[in-house]
């Protein structure tokens, strides 16, 4: 039963990510969602919309790699796309999580999803890019229908969200061209700050 005891310890494990708080508001606004809640979504939206991939991708691994990517966050916690002192230390907070939660599994499952957050992290294969541009676009159409709550809170400039979605596109032109209309939309609506300087409104 050694087998079946690491698969439960880890899955008791991952229900930690419930506990993970993320800085995105839900749709209504009414409070931030979690990781769980995150990839949940990210793994619907591959679903849902991956004819909009620029290349052709494995659905089923992509959505593996979606549900697995942030697990790391247990233990490294949730850095904001815009903290940049947490950005520094990201890469080696969650390369020690990786090791320690990944390791909890019969080493060739462990290794199966250690290789999904690696080829995720890497972003080099049509699933690679076509996942990260979900985790993109995923807090952008939550903070749109949510009035740039979480934006105006931060004060985030539009010059930062280009520069964290410089490769969106990679994983799909078509949901790229989309989001870019949505970020014009609420930067006109003063939701996010212009790099002229005009002052994001106020938090509801």
């Amino acid at each position: 039963m050694e087998r079946l005891e690491k698969q439960l310890s880890f899955l008791m494990e991952i229900d930690r990510q419930k506990e993970i708080i993320r800085q995105t508001y839900l749709s209504d606004g009414s409070r931030k969602e979690t990781d769980a809640e995150h990839a949940w979504h990210l793994a619907m939206m591959c679903m849902v919309l991956s004819e909009y991939a620029n290349e052709p991708i494995d659905v089923p691994r992509t959505i593996m790699m979606l549900l697995a990517h942030d697990l790391v966050e247990i233990d490294a916690g949730d850095t904001y796309a815009y903290d940049t002192e947490g950005n520094a230390t990201k890469r080696q907070r969650e390369e020690k999580a990786a090791e320690r939660i990944y390791g909890m599994l019969p080493e060739e499952q462990g290794n199966t999803l250690r290789m999904l957050w690696e080829e995720f992290e890497a972003m080099e294969t049509p699933e690679a890019k076509f996942a990260n541009a979900m985790d993109k676009i995923q807090p952008v159409l939550l903070t749109d229908r949510a009035q740039g709550k979480s934006w105006r809170e931060h004060q985030v400039r539009m010059s930062q969200i280009m520069e964290r979605n410089a490769r969106t596109h990679e994983g799909s032109e078509v949901l790229w061209d989309y989001i870019r209309n949505v970020l014009e939309k609420n930067a006109d609506a003063g939701f996010i700050r212009r790099e002229d300087g005009r002052e994001v409104s106020s938090p509801l």
